[in-house]
């Protein structure tokens, strides 16, 4: 009985384990894609070229 509770939760965590990995991942990745689109944005920007938008404000 206790084997086998250790067992689900050990898989349990480490299902959770992959989970937070894959989030952290994302939130990098996303973190420096936004960063390097900002870059580009003010690069085009100090040339005077106009930035084209997906058309949402902010």
């Amino acid at each position: 009985m206790l084997v086998s509770f250790i067992n689900a939760f050990l898989s349990y965590l480490l299902l959770f384990a992959i989970i937070v990995i894959l989030v952290v991942i994302a939130c990098v990745l996303g973190v420096s894609l936004r960063k390097k689109k900002d870059a580009q944005a003010a690069v085009s920007t100090a040339t005077g070229e106009v930035s084209e938008g997906n058309g949402s404000a902010g």
